[in-house]
């Protein structure tokens, strides 16, 4: 392993590559990266890198926000079929419908479609979901795709927020999660804090310690005196904790697996960059309008 690894760095050296990857990634595929960080993190790092050529490592909708954001560069991914099925369930025309019916603002998560973003009056991640909902003059948001998160910026901001498209929106990895598999770790580690990201249920919502997003979760074991930690997220978040955080215990949950994320490996990486492929493209046109609530968001994030 060690042996490819070392191939893959020095060939995107010696083509220009900078690999950014995402906190979801195997362990393997982490360490050859150059920078490490959930998909907004990555795409508004790509603005300030000097380099002219991207590799990725993650999921489609995540390349697409990249090449958005940095439409001059050369992105390239090693598998097509690393896609979302929660970003995928949110379709244009569900946006355009549901702004006919409540004549509200449409508030999307960065993880849906370049097509459907078009649509969108501002977008926005988990980390920073609750504090634009806010900020925006409406008692009444419109929030897609993923429910749980929507139920959560509910709660938070007290404002009415409908999902779409309601119960079929939902990240299956966190969704899928069940109560039952934390409430058995707390009695195996009973101090041990539990921190979840905003798309699980509800109900795990409410008996975890802490809520917060992939950058917010890297930040918490640093904030608190706490130990232990089981973190309700992709397992494979906990390697970076571990690596960032050598003398507390991170507990993952090892049902969590996300298979899109997985569809790169390092034998593909090496293979991509051999090859230079696969390069995401997007219509200027389509991206001119896409870009438009991620650039609104960037701006509430200021004001």
């Amino acid at each position: 392993m060690e042996k490819i690894q070392e191939k893959i760095r020095q060939l995107a050296k010696e083509k220009g590559y900078t690999i950014l990857a995402h906190n979801y990634q195997m362990q393997e595929i982490q360490e050859i990266a150059d920078y490490l960080g959930d998909s907004l993190q990555l795409a508004r790092l790509a603005t300030k890198l000097d380099t002219e050529k991207i590799l990725f490592l993650g999921v489609d909708f995540m390349a697409e926000t990249i090449k958005m954001l940095n439409p001059e560069k050369k992105v390239i991914v090693p598998v097509k079929a690393a896609t979302c099925p929660m970003a995928n369930s949110l379709e244009p025309e569900m946006i355009i419908e549901a702004k006919k019916k409540y004549n509200a603002p449409f508030v999307i998560y960065v993880n849906s479609t370049i097509k459907s973003k078009m649509y969108a009056d501002v977008a926005c991640t988990s980390a920073n979901a609750v504090e634009i909902v806010k900020k925006l003059n409406s008692d009444i948001v419109l929030f897609g795709p993923d429910k749980n998160l929507a139920a959560y910026v509910a709660r938070k901001t007290g404002k009415k927020v409908i999902s779409v498209p309601g119960e079929t929106g939902y990240c299956y990895v966190h969704n899928y999660i069940k109560i039952d598999d934390i409430l058995k770790l707390k009695q195996k580690y009973p101090d041990a804090k539990v921190i979840s990201h905003p798309e699980v249920s509800e109900e795990i919502q409410k008996i975890s310690d802490y809520i917060g997003s992939t950058s917010q979760m890297e930040k918490i074991p640093g904030e608190v005196e706490d130990k232990t930690f089981i973190i309700v997220t992709e397992k494979d978040m906990v390697n970076k904790l571990k690596n960032k955080y050598k003398e507390k215990e991170f507990i993952p949950l090892y049902t969590a697996i996300c298979n899109n994320m997985k569809k790169n490996t390092l034998k593909n990486v090496l293979k991509a960059l051999e090859n230079e492929e696969f390069e995401i493209e997007i219509d200027k046109e389509i991206a001119d309008k896409a870009v438009l609530p991620i650039k609104k968001m960037f701006e509430l994030m200021e004001a």
